[in-house]
């Protein structure tokens, strides 16, 4: 008969390995994460071929973790084209001009995470938030000698906040649905992890712009970088419609691909409109990136950037998550730890810390919240209630370790789309991004001591279980 799962000691050892290997390669050999990622993947397809899993399935659970990944896929290749696009129209320079113009450097970082804020919280994205505002924020931070890794952290936090308590926001929807409460609720509960943390973010942003309070930028070194962009590009209020448009379009829940292919499209036409610029330096700008140096390497740094190759690394490390996670997946370790649970789980403090462990490390391994939200969104709810544990408590457990988690694994979807887009790794913006590690830290705190626990009233329970 064929064996479809893993016993007990082998999912110990298949965790292990991966374990063992994601870190010591990332972290000891210092080896790129798309390596480490397919040698983790190798060993556990090796182990798991060594304790009877089947290839055919083990290739079956690859293709479909690759599946789900296509749509960020075609959404990173959109991304890479609409910033060639912008950068080519002179929608990029205008905005990054704009920002030189009127921010000053020791409230950059304070105001770069309240824009993104609102922003995403509008939108219900940060993927929208971080591929257009981000990316103009990015320049703006460039020419005013603020390090990008900060930047990069205020913008994540900014457009992360809004992504967990927007309505309008698929991940809260998501998390919200599976855990069977309603959405309001879930957003209140939220509140308790992410508010304290997004405060403390703000005021380390308002600490490190202090840093700035002389301008580490002279004068004389902005006013090149704006001279340079106005001699260079014909920059004009028009130039904000795309940017506008795409907005607008996110903010009325259209669907990305199409909203960001618009985008894509009114850049390579302003592109002709204002700039002159031709077919073939257009099609080049959308396969490579903007390419036309302008002869100042500051400015140069900031716009020669975008094109479908820019992202392909970033395709090939998603891929490589895609090809780790699935014998973990198909092998049955997932389920094996969660009989574990279920078996020795004699409190509701036991499911909070259990629930805790294994959606993170269930991230940690298929590095996708739609994933692990969907498959143990069900696999917890009927385990909460037996406990008498109000499904919010679940619900933002699992925006605490997936969506705001997401960001600081760099294999992840989200880890991979903003290192890509914001063009820095995400070790070296992840500390100066608190928001995110101290949700982690303040659900331990919680559910360690009970407060802000909600419990489901005996009254509650008793109509559950008549159900």
């Amino acid at each position: 008969m064929e064996k479809t799962r893993v016993t007990s000691n082998q999912a110990i050892i298949m965790l292990l390995v991966s374990i063992i290997t994601i870190f010591g390669g990332v972290l000891v050999v210092g080896a790129p994460t798309t390596i480490t990622l397919l040698a983790a993947g190798f060993l556990v397809i090796i182990l798991s071929l060594s304790f009877g899993i089947k290839w055919d399935k083990i290739q079956e659970g690859i293709l479909q973790n690759i599946n789900s990944m296509m749509v960020p896929i075609l959404i990173l290749i959109f991304v890479g084209m609409l910033v060639g696009s912008w950068v080519s129209s002179g929608t990029v320079p205008y905005m990054i001009y704009i920002g030189l113009k009127f921010l000053s450097p020791k409230m950059f970082l304070f105001i770069t995470c309240l824009v993104a804020s609102i922003m995403s919280v509008m939108m219900g994205t940060s993927w929208g938030t971080i591929s257009t505002v981000g990316v103009a924020l990015m320049g703006v931070s460039a020419g005013l000698g603020v390090p990008l890794h900060y930047t990069a952290g205020a913008i994540v936090v900014g457009a992360i906040f809004g992504d967990k308590l927007s309505p309008l926001s698929d991940t809260t929807v998501l998390a919200s649905a599976v855990s069977e409460v309603d959405i309001v609720d879930h957003i209140k509960q939220m509140l308790y992890t992410t508010l304290p943390g997004y405060i403390i973010s703000l005021i380390l942003y308002l600490f490190l712009g202090f840093r700035f309070a002389e301008g580490t930028a002279s004068g004389e070194n902005v006013q090149l970088i704006m001279d340079t962009l106005s001699t260079s590009f014909n920059l004009n209020p028009i130039l904000l419609l795309p940017p506008v448009v795409v907005l607008f379009l996110i903010f009325k829940r259209k669907p990305t691909l199409p909203v960001f292919g618009v985008g894509v499209l009114l850049g390579f036409f302003f592109a002709i409109i204002f700039q002159g610029a031709s077919l073939s330096s257009l099609a080049g700008a959308l396969n490579g990136g903007f390419s036309q140096s302008t002869g100042v390497d500051i400015v140069d740094s900031m716009l020669l950037r975008g094109g479908i190759s820019s992202m392909l690394g970033t395709v090939a490390l998603l891929i490589a998550a895609a090809i780790f996670g699935a014998p973990l997946r198909t092998s049955g370790v997932i389920d094996v730890l969660l009989d574990k649970i279920k078996n020795v789980a004699k409190s509701w403090k036991s499911i909070l810390t259990s629930t805790f462990i294994l959606h993170g490390l269930f991230f940690v391994i298929a590095g996708s919240y739609y994933v692990t939200f969907s498959v143990l969104g069900p696999m917890f709810t009927p385990l909460y209630k037996k406990y008498k544990l109000d499904g919010v408590n679940l619900s933002s457990m699992f925006e605490n370790t997936g969506t705001a988690f997401a960001p600081l694994v760099p294999w992840s979807v989200t880890g991979a789309f903003v290192a890509s887009t914001l063009g820095v790794p995400t070790l070296e913006y992840a500390l100066y991004a608190p928001m995110l590690y101290l949700g982690l830290v303040l659900s331990l705190f919680y559910f360690m001591t009970g407060i802000t626990i909600k419990r489901i009233p005996d009254d509650e329970q008793n109509k559950i279980a008549n159900e």
